[in-house]
């Protein structure tokens, strides 16, 4: 694999395709994360470098290629328990309420997305497991979603390795909801079987989606440019039940973007509410 610098023209092409399809804002000081992302893409498709690659995307019209190129520059960060506090805000506070809000339904969805392979929405269902044995009466739809096919495979396998399951995974929940299979964790089916996994681009047409009680979409937003952030904001309220919740990272808020949601602190999470 040629270790040569990327061309200005190879850069450009790659942040307008990333913009376009994932409208996520990328620029030439990103270069050595697009060469470090993009390598690996270069060498499985049979190209020696970068910048062949994006020939074979504009000379063969590949949208394959493309397709692979963007997934490969989404960032998919995700571990068990990803900052403990929406969870215990979860079950001290926000499922209670929801056991009495939703008592007459027996219903209960929750939305993941940027999933990316999968262990926020199964923490969630681990932590439904552990804490709330009433809800196996329930209909509790766990949906996550994601731009990325291949994490959402891997996903949808529920099989992790031991470095993946020590990020986040007490032993205890180890031992009781996994299994072991040669050097990985497979989650066991009761709780994969909790979730399903669909792609979804945020800034593209969303399919039918069922009114979600609680939105997951934790740093995400923070990819985007403002007027984005709106739209998805938008996008998100309209498929959120009423008084809703919304979690984001701590690094994002619904401030200055979107009236629709008040914001609440639980002990140390905060999350929003639909107004």
């Amino acid at each position: 694999m040629s270790t040569s610098t990327l061309s200005a023209d190879a850069i450009s092409f790659v942040c307008a395709t990333v913009r376009s399809r994932a409208a996520i804002e990328l620029d030439d000081t990103k270069c050595y994360l697009i060469e470090a992302r993009l390598t690996p893409v270069a060498r499985a498709s049979g190209y020696s470098s970068i910048d062949e690659l994006i020939q074979g995307i504009r000379g063969k019209s590949r949208p394959d290629l493309e397709g692979r190129l963007v997934e490969a520059m989404t960032t998919n960060e995700t571990s068990f328990f990803r900052d403990i506090h929406p969870f215990e805000a979860l079950r001290k506070q926000i499922v209670p309420e929801l056991l009495q809000r939703n008592g007459g339904t027996k219903r209960l969805n929750i939305w993941s997305a940027a999933c990316s392979t999968g262990q926020e929405i199964y923490s969630v269902a681990m932590y439904l497991r552990e804490h709330f044995p009433v809800l196996t009466q329930w209909n509790v739809q766990l949906l996550g979603t994601d731009l990325s096919e291949d994490v959402l495979n891997r996903a949808r396998e529920a099989k992790f390795s031991q470095n993946e399951v020590n990020r986040g995974l007490s032993a205890g929940l180890l031992v009781k909801y996994f299994q072991r299979e040669g050097i990985h964790w497979k989650l066991k089916p009761e709780l994969s079987g909790m979730a399903r996994f669909s792609k979804l681009n945020l800034i593209e047409s969303w399919p039918a989606m069922p009114r979600m009680d609680i939105v997951f979409l934790r740093n995400v937003l923070i990819y985007f440019s403002p007027d984005t952030k709106k739209m998805i904001l938008e996008k998100v309220r309209k498929i959120m039940a009423p008084q809703a919740l919304l979690f984001l990272g701590a690094a994002e808020t619904t401030m200055g973007l979107s009236n629709d949601f008040e914001r609440v602190q639980f002990e140390q999470s905060v999350f929003y509410r639909l107004k």
